[in-house]
Formats: structure tokens, C-alpha cells, sequence
């Protein structure tokens, strides 16, 4: 079975990162998100498991310490991190799996993972992207001040990525976000380790 592809996505708080992957995951059935532990605490409308798997700090370091993360970093005031069984595991079942981290956590898995593919999103505009953060309605207007100004940092990172995506219109950036999933399964490597018994018949010998 071929291995499925590591992919990291990055934006800033409030660039429709978690909108796009969703929407994503609903159309295309072999694409999983790994679920992050954070120690931040849980917001109105998620569930434990879901959403994040909400851990105390203790707990938190306790599995830093024991080895239990493909990546872990600081954001804000909390930490969060990446289970490395969870994304093996999925690898290995030939499932594509993507990571919803920032750009601390997506150099922290390149050293390790370094095949793994890098997509940025990014607002149309900072006016744009503070009218989302108020909309949300979930902090107060010191947090979105200072979520706009740790914005222009994480975005000044953009180009660590392999993919650029800018969220302006949702359908058309979908579309652009499923392409990029999409036309890596296309790749003849890919085909070729997917698709072995199907061209074996046609060429009458064993492909790699």
C-alpha cells in the first residue's frame, strides 16, 4: 500500500485555516487531520477529542519529556502539540494526514518529516482579517489586538511553505486547497505504488 503524505498547514488566527480544512476533509475521504493536544482551554461549541484533546500543563510536559510528540510549541500563552503514533499510524494506512500548526511547530516536523508539504493561507487584507477575529466574538479587544500584531509575524513566514493559498474568496480557495491534495496523488511515483496491480495487467510485468 503506498504511503499516504504529511501535510502542514499554517495560518494566521483568524485566515479561515480550520473552515478550509473541514470543508476539505468532507470532500475528500482519504484526507484525516491529526487532533492536537493544547493546554488552552476548551471554547464554546468544541468537545474533547474533537476539536483538541485538552490537556493540564503537567500532563502536557509529562509527554514532551517522554517523547510522545512529532512537534510541540508554544502559541500565545498555551502550548501545542502533535501525536506521533497518530500521524505514523495514518501514514502507513495510506491516508493523507494534515497537521494545523504554526511555523515553530511546522520547522520542528520538517527536520524530522522533511517529505512533508508546507501550505500557507493567508487573509486578503489585515483589515479583512480583523473583522473576522471580531466576528468570532469569542475575545476581548485586547487578545484581538494583540492576536493582529503576533498575525504579522507568524505571516512574515509565508514563504517557508511549498503552497500559497489566500482565503479570499472560501469556494475558490477550496478549490485551490483540494487541487493541491488532489494532483500529489497524481504524481506517477504515487500512481505507480497505488495503482501496481492495475499496470502490471496492462504492461504485463511487475512496476516497482
Amino acid at each position: 500500500m503506498a504511503k499516504g503524505t504529511l501535510y502542514i498547514v499554517s495560518a494566521p488566527s483568524g485566515a479561515g485555516k480550520s473552515s478550509l480544512v473541514n470543508a476539505l476533509i468532507k470532500r475528500l475521504s482519504y484526507v484525516f487531520l491529526s487532533i492536537s493536544h493544547t493546554t488552552r482551554p476548551m471554547r464554546p461549541g468544541e468537545e474533547q477529542g474533537e476539536h483538541y484533546h485538552f490537556v493540564t500543563t503537567d500532563d502536557f510536559t509529562a509527554m514532551v519529556q517522554q517523547g510522545d510528540f512529532l512537534e510541540h510549541a508554544q502559541v500565545f500563552d498555551n502550548f501545542y502539540g502533535t501525536s506521533k503514533s497518530y500521524v505514523e499510524r495514518e501514514l502507513e494506512k495510506g491516508h493523507d494526514v494534515i497537521l494545523e500548526i504554526d511555523w515553530q511547530g511546522a520547522r520542528q516536523v520538517r527536520q524530522l518529516m522533511p517529505e512533508a508539504q508546507g501550505i500557507f493561507i493567508l487573509p486578503p487584507s489585515l483589515h479583512s482579517l480583523q473583522e473576522r477575529l471580531e466576528k468570532r466574538a469569542q475575545d476581548s479587544a485586547e487578545v484581538i489586538a494583540r492576536r493582529m500584531r503576533d498575525a504579522m509575524s507568524e505571516m512574515s513566514h509565508y514563504d517557508e511553505y511549498d503552497f500559497l493559498i489566500i482565503n479570499d474568496d472560501f469556494y475558490k480557495a477550496l478549490d485551490e486547497f483540494c487541487a493541491i491534495f488532489v494532483a500529489q496523488r497524481m504524481r506517477t511515483p504515487m500512481q505507480m505504488r497505488m495503482q501496481s496491480a492495475l499496470m502490471q495487467g496492462l504492461l504485463g510485468k511487475t512496476t516497482p
